[in-house]
């Protein structure tokens, strides 16, 4: 019984490889870049968000591997769709959260960096680092919105205080 649940497990890992992700939408056209404050800032930003963050990807050996290769290209996806630097001013982004996501330390995130240790960011490197997103990018910081916020029916809409919008 083990020998056929294990047989059932190969077939089904090799068929899942043959299975498309999308590879040749990872390595876009660069449509435009910010005006970075300094080479280090970029250098940096390259080396610990670029993969996601732009579409300078360079992805790793175990990228052809299913189902890995389908989590790089979630992650990619979703980081692009938060900030892409090669489409700069070409639609939202979150740059100005860059700064508060390194220095809280969930950028670059510990998995990525257990496998990129270029990525790893001394205390000095991140430092400088986060000056160098807010030299770039400014320092904004999000309240999250209410429902209300996004949503205007009529021209002269009121909100909850009585002011008009």
């Amino acid at each position: 019984m083990a020998i056929i649940a294990i047989g059932e497990a190969v077939v089904i890992f090799v068929g899942i490889q043959f299975i498309p992700w999308g590879r040749a939408d990872i390595n876009l056209p660069v449509k435009a870049e910010p005006k970075w404050d300094s080479p280090t800032t970029r250098e940096t930003f390259f080396r610990a968000c670029g993969n996601c963050h732009s579409n300078q990807t360079v992805l790793p050996w175990y990228d052809v591997i299913a189902p890995i290769t389908w989590i790089i290209k979630r992650d990619i996806d979703k980081g692009r769709e938060a900030l892409n630097v090669s489409e700069w001013g070409l639609g939202d982004n979150e740059a100005g959260e860059a700064a508060d996501t390194v220095r809280d330390g969930s950028m670059p995130p510990t998995l990525y960096t257990l496998f990129h240790p270029s990525a790893r960011l001394s205390a000095s490197d991140k430092e400088a680092f986060v000056q160098g997103l807010v030299a770039t990018f400014g320092a904004e910081h999000k309240s999250k919105k209410k429902v209300s916020d996004s949503i205007r029916f009529f021209p002269a809409q009121k909100d909850n205080s009585g002011t008009d919008r």
